[in-house]
């Protein structure tokens, strides 16, 4: 293949990503009424191949964009209600004893809801730590382990979660290591004036509104694999590095926020969530390319859940938001300024 048809196969693709980018979040614009920007958000999760973790209280639209989302995607979908009574197995699945047709008994597995390509876990910090284990495998390996069986789950596959703020009554925290398999966090608010009369015109009325179809499992799985072939140059994966290395404390690259505030800093995965998050940025602008402003627009939702902060942070009521805003006005753009 030449390098002119390289260059308009690859025009094509940029174009059609758009195109289906673009298509999604106006289907789900029928339903939800604003957060762009967690649209968005989630969205990108879903190109990138990531989990998204959804936080905000009760009543604000998370669980009913996941399910707008649903419908815009040709992809099986299955919604998991947590409780503080749920059991891992719950989600799953179990062996159970059947009789088969010659009049034996034998073991078969029975799969839970968690074998779908488009998990809802909803509420999900209101299960125990025991039960929100239960989905750790296969947020990262796509599969789940019964017995000595390890089943494969269908691709493509990702789990939306929404939760209530940590300080509510009846919630449990997400262990560290399940934050970490999530590739955005992103924090849901309240809708402005405008926003919410609109809201009420579409609840209160007759009138029913529903996603269409958009994309199927095999396209989707193809515009993801064409996404990570964007580009990046080496100053700005650089950049991406320094800025996730910025929030170890006591590190090469620390600042006087991390030093002072963080207790950890970000894993690998947040350097991997902002690079990709980046490259799909670049591609809705127009580019083949990630550019250190991409690095910076998509630097918060990846690294908010990735920090844990110490006591004084706490104290002073400083919150991950904070920390990561100061990061990325201290750390340099370019890599001399921070020899």
């Amino acid at each position: 293949m030449s390098s002119e048809q390289q260059t308009a196969q690859v025009t094509q693709q940029a174009e059609e990503f758009r195109a289906t980018f673009k298509n999604l979040q106006d289907e789900v614009g029928k339903v939800i009424v604003g957060h762009r920007e967690i649209i968005n958000g989630v969205l990108t999760c879903i190109f990138a191949g990531g989990n998204c973790l959804l936080e905000g209280a009760p009543g604000l639209g998370k669980t009913m964009l996941v399910r707008t989302l649903s419908q815009a995607l040709e992809l099986r979908f299955s919604r998991i209600q947590f409780t503080p009574d749920l059991m891992p197995s719950d989600i799953i699945g179990t062996n159970i004893v059947s009789e088969s047709e010659d009049g034996k008994r034998e073991m078969r597995f029975q799969p839970g809801p968690l074998f779908a390509q488009i998990v809802l876990a909803d509420e999900i910090n209101r299960a125990t730590p025991k039960t929100q284990s239960a989905l750790l495998e296969a947020m990262q390996e796509h599969s789940v382990t019964v017995g000595r069986t390890i089943y494969k789950l269908e691709e493509p596959f990702f789990v939306l979660a929404t939760q209530n703020p940590i300080e509510q009554e009846g919630t449990y925290p997400l262990p560290e290591a399940q934050l970490d398999r999530f590739f955005f966090k992103l924090n849901v608010g309240y809708s402005g004036r405008k926003d919410l009369a609109e809201v009420l015109r579409r609840t209160t009325e007759a009138a029913y509104v529903e996603a269409g179809k958009v994309i199927d499992g095999p396209a989707l799985l193809r515009l993801r694999k064409f996404v990570r072939q964007a580009l990046i140059a080496p100053p700005v994966q650089d950049y991406a590095v320094r800025l996730v290395l910025s929030t170890v404390p006591n590190g090469e690259f620390a600042q006087e926020a991390t030093n002072k505030y963080v207790r950890f800093g970000s894993s690998p995965r947040g350097a991997q969530a902002i690079v990709v998050a980046a490259k799909i940025r670049g591609l809705l602008d127009g580019r083949y390319h990630a550019s250190i402003e991409d690095i910076a627009a998509v630097a918060l939702p990846a690294l908010r859940h990735r920090i844990i902060l110490n006591f004084e942070a706490e104290a002073e009521g400083i919150t991950t938001d904070h920390v990561v805003q100061e990061l990325l006005k201290a750390v340099p753009k370019q890599a001399e300024e921070a020899a």
